[in-house]
């Protein structure tokens, strides 16, 4: 069985290491990541049928999953949209498919974005879970620079079963997030 690299440094050293800081008993009661979640907002598909099979490309290269396509709930004349028309394209990924994209994004992506000074340190919310926005897809290396016809962001969610913003904060600071300096909010 094949473990990702960022797994089984959190099998080898994060687990033990988070267990003694927080005076836990058992390994299980370790916070751990249950899944990652990548969303992308494809608003111009009422336009451009094209869009929405570029981005299904895109985003099935980023994750190496085939997305789901949403579809709106509520019609909306100022945006175009009727229920039941696609609005954006989600991947959840789980496992080594989750700990692969988690260190392919903190060691090779977010280094390459420009001025980068680290993540907003404020993105959790109360549940341990942690929202990531990135604005352009051209910072990963498997996006084909000569393919792409839109700029396009996405929202990346690590879920978590921390139940509170510090014990999440601490296993994203110990798989290496680069989370901003204090009062230097990325």
């Amino acid at each position: 069985m094949n473990i990702s690299r960022l797994e089984e440094k959190f099998q080898k050293l994060i687990i033990p290491k988070l267990k003694k800081e927080f005076n836990l008993k058992q390994d299980l009661a370790v916070p751990r990541i249950k899944k990652v979640v990548i969303n992308i907002g494809v608003g111009e598909i009422c336009r451009d049928e094209g869009a929405l099979k570029k981005a299904n490309e895109y985003l099935t290269a980023l994750s190496g999953q085939k997305p789901s396509t949403r579809k709106s709930k509520k019609s909306i004349a100022e945006f175009k949209t009727r229920i039941g028309s696609p609005v954006g394209l989600v991947v959840t990924l789980r496992g080594r498919r989750a700990f692969e994209f988690l260190d392919r994004l903190i060691n090779i992506v977010l280094p390459r974005v420009r001025d980068f000074r680290g993540v907003k340190n404020t993105a959790f919310d109360d549940q341990g879970n942690y929202t990531l926005a990135l604005t352009e897809q051209t910072i990963f290396p498997e996006v084909q620079y000569d393919k792409i016809d839109k700029t396009r962001g996405m929202e990346i969610s690590i879920v978590s079963n921390a139940n509170n913003k510090v014990k999440a904060r601490r296993l994203l600071e110990e798989f290496g997030m680069p989370f901003a300096k204090e009062g230097q909010n990325g």
